[in-house]
């Protein structure tokens, strides 16, 4: 996918010389899977014309760790990070999600995708390509694992209807070199404690899981929510608004109830069931995390 094959014209070189022009793109989150990509992109082909494209988030929403966790890996592979951010912001001017939801009345657009990804990430990455690429001489990488073939399936139709060619490094290159940055020195994200991946706390694409690890560790966001719902007049879980919940989350915080991404849906959901605590079940909590470039 990402490979110049020789033809059988025989002009090897002429091929590698023009596998060397060709401009790699890392679409590079911050998370440990887009790192990974990241360097074997580059032990692959050399740095010198693969991009590591960040959309930078507000501090508030993004770990700090997270921040630490990039800068690191891109230092390693001796690259800037380049950020294609919403209207060019950066640091403090930054909006989190609700700040952008907030700002245009509504948390979907169209259809009913979240506002907070188009505005954040699609908006800025597609102006970013459409002024410093050409996609007949473009690469787009991703860190989709084997797992995610629905995923590759759905960037690989969307990017290639655009022109530009895709690869998945993690899930189709079979001759890997590394599997966690700790091989070269670098720690994961410390977020990953708790969560399953690196995208924004108080995510409003999450279901009720990650809500209640909101409540318990980031009671700042969780009352940014509610105020954004009460400005919006619309809620961000289908059908239940994060001031009824607050009542039900107090309860299970104090019946001790774990709240942490790895266990999985269904161990929250069994943990709920026994602690008595009246809560249905989330089937958004079973599904992964799409917040994709």
């Amino acid at each position: 996918m990402g490979r110049i094959i020789a033809s059988d014209s025989g002009n090897l070189d002429l091929f590698i010389e023009y596998d060397k022009r060709q401009k790699r793109i890392v679409c590079y989150s911050g998370g440990h899977s887009s790192a990974i990509v990241a360097i074997e992109v580059c032990r692959r082909y050399g740095s010198e014309n693969v991009v590591l494209l960040n959309h930078d988030i507000a501090e508030n929403v993004e770990d700090l760790d997270i921040k630490r966790f990039k800068r690191e890996v891109a230092d390693y592979l001796g690259k800037e990070i380049v950020f294609a951010n919403i209207q060019d912001l950066e640091g403090d001017a930054l909006p989190d999600q609700f700040d952008v939801c907030i700002k245009a009345g509504a948390f979907k657009v169209g259809s009913g995708s979240e506002l907070c990804t188009s505005r954040l990430k699609t908006e800025p990455f597609y102006k970013w390509l459409s002024e410093n690429t050409d996609p007949a001489n473009t690469v787009i990488y991703y860190g989709f694992d084997p797992k995610e073939i629905r995923r590759i399936q759905r960037r690989s139709g969307i990017l290639g209807s655009m022109g530009y060619r895709t690869d998945y490094p993690l899930a189709l290159w079979k001759d890997r070199t590394i599997f966690n940055t700790g091989e070269i020195g670098i720690d994961p994200p410390l977020a990953y404690g708790k969560y399953k991946h690196a995208n924004c706390k108080g995510c409003l694409k999450a279901g009720r899981l990650h809500w209640f690890i909101t409540y318990c560790d980031r009671p700042d966001l969780f009352e940014k929510a509610k105020r954004a719902e009460d400005e919006i007049g619309y809620t961000i879980l289908n059908g239940q608004s994060m001031e009824s919940l607050e009542p039900t989350f107090r309860k299970l915080q104090e019946a001790g109830v774990e709240g942490n991404e790895h266990i999985g849906g269904v161990s929250f959901w069994s943990q709920v069931k026994r602690s008595g605590v009246l809560l249905e079940p989330d089937s958004e909590d079973l599904k992964p995390c799409e917040c994709v470039f």
